[in-house]
């Protein structure tokens, strides 16, 4: 109701130019004035009003609403009416020059941040109506959209493509080219030699979480890099914009992306592959997070049967703790046989022992232990590539250590190195955990730092 009152609310002068009006002329005339003002432009239909605003204005003016259904929508009297509400409020009829304009404007500030039909059709509603224009019908509004877009494609497309460099556009085609033998000897049955991967598997998702699906993913990532598109090939383009190419290279043929003109062509695949090489990293990242989960929870679950196996747990502990103190308090200069052992048994002692030795430190120490095995046996190996793949950057000093490490690594990553002797330089703070430290960092009896890590003295465990 309020809405109602807000917009359709007949007002004094706008009375007094409906005052020499009668019967459905009358109402018909008031609800075009309204329904013009709040929207700047015409109902194309009798009964796209609502009935509610009809009744509402109909009320003000005390006629029936239903001498809006007589109201004649064609022939002269409707044309009169329009061109009387247009004078009314300072608008025209729009021309042909008006909708290139709109058209034109829709291209240069509308569409760089977005291609949504709906948006642009709001933008160029509010153009119309800005410049006092009452905009054409709704087919010719979506013809001029349409248009619009279709320049603005063809445009971004030709300034893409003579961005890419000819080196990379020869990578593309050599890409392309051993796809499409590869895929046919993939429909053939048969295997290629030096294979690399077809167009679905580079489109596909990462499988299951696992050691392989990250050596996949580094395979995607890696022929993707071999194309050398620039990084900054579209600096200042949307992401909305990209989503939706990558989205339509997505869901066509390789064979029909062949062919299209070489200015679509080749910018519907770069965008593709820089925005999966995006994805992609997104993807080794999230695999690599769940990973280490998968092999902390295994190793936990590893270790506490193992346990379970071994030791009886011992219940009220308070309790023996407190009757075991008390014997002794009462005779401090007994035996222990003879003064503890009738309190509380010597088994219960001795799983208490075992119990202990298998939680708090000694526990967390057999998990690292068994997640160390793990990740030495058989992750490992995809670090290396991880590491030459992927740029780790930070501009927080926070950080600083975390970076320091990552290349520390990346120096013994191909080295088969799994320890390296600790100096002042090596970054442990904010780095390893304090309770972890004891686990990483291992030490002989002396205490010496030694240049052969593998022979005693300090040294880190690298992975």
């Amino acid at each position: 109701m309020d809405e109602l009152v807000e917009h359709f609310t007949l007002l004094p002068h706008e009375m007094e130019l409906i005052s020499n009006k009668t019967g459905p002329t009358r109402l018909g005339f008031a609800v075009l004035l309204k329904v013009f003002q709040h929207e700047a432009r015409f109902p194309i239909y009798k009964h796209e009003v609502p009935s509610a605003i009809v009744q509402y204005i109909a009320k003000q003016m005390k006629i029936e609403p239903s001498l809006y259904s007589q109201y004649n929508w064609s022939g002269r009297t409707i044309k009169y009416h329009r061109a009387q509400i247009r004078d009314f409020f300072g608008f025209r009829e729009a021309t042909v020059q008006d909708a290139k304009s709109i058209g034109n404007w829709l291209e240069r500030h509308a569409m760089d941040e977005d291609h949504a039909f709906d948006h642009l059709e709001e933008h160029a509603y509010v153009q119309f109506r800005e410049h006092k224009i009452e905009p054409p019908s709704p087919k010719r509004v979506k013809r001029i959209i349409r248009s619009a877009l279709y320049s603005y494609e063809d445009k971004f497309f030709q300034t893409v493509y003579h961005k890419i460099p000819p080196s990379s556009i020869a990578n593309l085609d050599a890409l392309l080219e051993h796809i499409i033998v590869n895929e046919e000897q993939d429909d053939a049955g048969e295997l290629a030699e030096d294979k690399l991967m077809t167009f679905r598997e580079l489109k596909a998702d990462p499988g299951r979480v696992g050691l392989e699906s990250v050596l996949q993913e580094l395979h995607k990532l890696r022929t993707i890099r071999h194309l050398d598109l620039p990084q900054n090939l579209f600096k200042g383009i949307s992401q909305k914009i990209l989503l939706k190419y990558r989205q339509r290279v997505a869901t066509e043929e390789l064979r029909e992306i062949r062919r299209h003109p070489a200015s679509i062509r080749y910018t519907l695949l770069s965008i593709f592959f820089w925005y999966r090489g995006r994805e992609i990293t997104d993807s080794l990242i999230d695999l690599l997070i769940q990973i280490i989960h998968r092999i902390g929870v295994k190793a936990e679950r590893k270790i506490d049967r193992e346990i379970l196996k071994d030791i009886k747990r011992v219940t009220g502990k308070s309790a023996l703790l407190y009757d075991i103190a008390d014997a002794a308090l009462e005779h401090p200069d007994g035996k222990i046989k003879d003064v503890l052992y009738p309190v509380v048994k010597e088994q219960t002692l001795k799983n208490l022992v075992q119990e202990y030795k298998h939680t708090g430190t000694g526990y967390q120490k057999k998990v690292h232990t068994m997640f160390r095995s793990s990740y030495s046996s058989h992750y490992r190996r995809m670090v290396p590539e991880i590491l030459h793949l992927l740029e780790f950057h930070s501009n927080n000093e926070v950080h600083r250590p975390v970076m320091d490490a990552l290349s520390l690594i990346q120096t013994y990553a191909e080295t088969g190195q799994h320890y390296v002797v600790l100096s002042e330089q090596t970054p442990i703070e904010g780095v390893i955990r304090p309770k972890w430290r004891d686990l990483m960092i291992e030490q002989d009896k002396h205490g010496y730092f030694c240049t052969n890590p593998r022979k005693g003295g300090i040294r880190i465990f690298l992975g």
